[in-house]
């Protein structure tokens, strides 16, 4: 689309916005009427490890949220010398789980807890029990059970407990709401009511009544809603806090509010049966749409649903590119210690494509990533850790290539339950996420690393930002019934399904030899962990 054609579709509200908070970046994106990005804007930011928690301050999210806007809102002035006042629809997206509890006063009763922590493992454990159901750590309910379980002063006082995207809209609209795939982040989804699991609510009610709380736990948590649903508009109050130079008006209508998982099925068009994506950033998941249910639950498998609700079979990983970014800032150092300029996505692009001239088995070195603890192996704590014998093939190529395998490996763990314990099915498998920026790399070892052709798109560094905009552009555009996977075929996709890129035999048997040398180098880990150096 042109310039004018794009100005024409910002004047007569004919766009969508989406703002996704990730780990490290809060992305606005714009789309117009035919759900291509024509305006962009973000704000980087970092999690914090405060008093053993990883927490985001509530100054740090609405001073982002404020600086991603007005950064787009720059964005669309130089491109269509226009000042942006409205919008067809909005949507906001975020980092699932985690756990923010709020008083009747509309307090912060702890610092928020994200997804990063692994401090829930006894209420995970007991809850699995009760419901015989996975319940991970980084999920709301679990968070919510320990610190009952911990005797926290706080819980008592629970008016609202939501995630980090519900607790912007709620601010925004004054709609306490939740899309359905972090609903599913939260407690346990029945895909047949699109609800919470109606007798696991009762369970967890009568687990807790003898603590004499106030509150039920339907009462304190979101309602749960399905995508095209009306999630209420932007309220008076809440364009002001979006917009701080004033200028964007009120009556926006809002589409439910999803976790990053949601709309990175929206962003690869992943939410028909027997599709998955794999989001690779700070962390990274497999997201597989099943034909039907698990035989049994998982600790290592998440279940979890699509934004419209049908089940999803989730392998997800607290740790990928953290690692991996401060090795690149290393080199980074270096090269302005040499007096040299460095262009950051030329040295991302250089390294990427240096592993591929590693050996495939990365030369018998071995790493770990665990910026965080890890629950795939059992990690409450991790301990980044680069290790190699005196007879390891050191080397440069090698060295990159084993810190990109090291960013699949916990998730490894989890794809093979599926693949092999409960013999699940993907057609298509599409990667998105900083992981594969450069052409060709990240692509190539992770259809190594699950042996099945792997499809990234040309808009796979747009993201979840994309995926949640154009949830906000099925709100408004959809045919009356028409259902989100024809949406996105017919009117956003169009048959494009990326550029795709087979497995390498030898490259699956070098990764699944790093695979056998990185389970058994775990007690390695451990010892870092349990040390007491750091």
């Amino acid at each position: 689309m042109g310039v004018n054609e794009a100005k024409a579709a910002i004047l007569s509200n004919k766009t969508a916005l989406g703002i996704e908070f990730g780990s490290t970046r809060i992305k606005a994106v714009l789309v117009d009427d035919k759900n291509a990005p024509i305006a962009s804007g973000s704000h980087d930011w970092e999690n914090r490890y405060e008093n053993g928690i990883w927490t985001y301050s509530l100054e740090d999210i609405w001073a982002g949220l404020q600086d991603s806007y007005q950064d787009l809102a720059k964005d669309v002035k130089s491109k269509y010398d226009v000042e942006l006042e409205s919008v067809g629809a909005i949507g906001i997206s975020a980092m699932m789980h985690g756990y923010m509890p709020f008083n009747k006063e509309g307090e912060l009763l702890v610092p928020f807890r994200t997804w990063r922590n692994n401090i829930t493992g006894e209420a995970s454990e007991k809850l699995m029990e009760l419901f015989n159901y996975n319940v991970p750590q980084r999920w709301s309910v679990a968070h919510l059970y320990q610190a009952i379980l911990n005797k926290e002063e706080h819980v008592k006082d629970i008016d609202y407990m939501t995630t980090l995207e519900a607790y912007v809209h709620w601010k925004l609209t004054g709609q306490r709401v939740l899309g359905i795939g972090d609903a599913a982040g939260m407690f346990p989804i029945d895909s047949d009511t699109l609800d919470y699991n109606e007798e696991m609510v009762q369970k967890f009610d009568a687990l807790v009544a003898p603590y004499g709380f106030s509150w039920k736990f339907r009462e304190i948590m979101p309602k749960v809603m399905v995508a095209g649903q009306d999630a209420g508009c932007l309220t008076e109050a809440g364009a002001k806090l979006l917009d701080v130079s004033g200028k964007l008006k009120a009556g926006i209508p809002m589409c439910p509010p999803e976790g990053d998982a949601g709309t990175g099925m929206v962003a690869t068009n992943s939410v028909a049966k027997r599709t998955g994506n794999v989001s690779a950033g700070t962390s990274v998941f497999a997201m597989i749409v099943l034909e039907n249910g698990l035989s049994k639950p998982y600790k290592e498998i998440d279940m979890v649903t699509t934004p419209a609700g049908a089940p999803v079979a989730m392998a997800h990983s607290n740790n990928c590119t953290s690692d991996l970014n401060a090795w690149v800032g290393i080199f980074k150092e270096f090269m302005e210690a040499m007096g040299m300029k460095v262009d950051m996505n030329e040295l991302f692009g250089t390294l990427y494509n240096k592993a591929l001239e590693g050996d495939e088995d990365c030369g018998g070195l071995l790493s770990y990533c665990y910026f965080s603890g890890e629950h795939m192996t059992g990690f409450e704590e991790g301990r980044p850790l680069f290790v190699r014998s005196p007879e390891s093939k050191f080397n440069l190529a090698n060295f990159m290539r084993t810190n990109l395998y090291t960013c699949l490996g916990a998730m490894r763990v989890g794809l093979n339950i599926l693949f092999d314990k409960e013999n699940v099915k993907v057609d298509r498998l599409l990667g998105h996420g900083g992981l594969f920026k450069t052409k060709g790399v990240g692509q190539q070892i992770l259809a190594d690393a699950v042996n099945a052709p792997v499809s990234v798109m040309e808009t796979a560094g747009e993201g979840g930002a994309w995926g949640i905009a154009l949830l906000a552009s099925y709100l408004v555009n959809k045919e009356e019934g028409e259902a989100l996977e024809h949406f996105l075929d017919e009117k956003v996709f169009a048959g494009n399904q990326g550029t795709s890129l087979n497995p390498d035999p030898k490259g699956v048997e070098g990764y699944n030899i790093f695979m056998e040398r990185y389970l058994k180098g775990i007690p390695i880990e451990r010892a870092a962990v349990d040390s007491g150096i750091w």
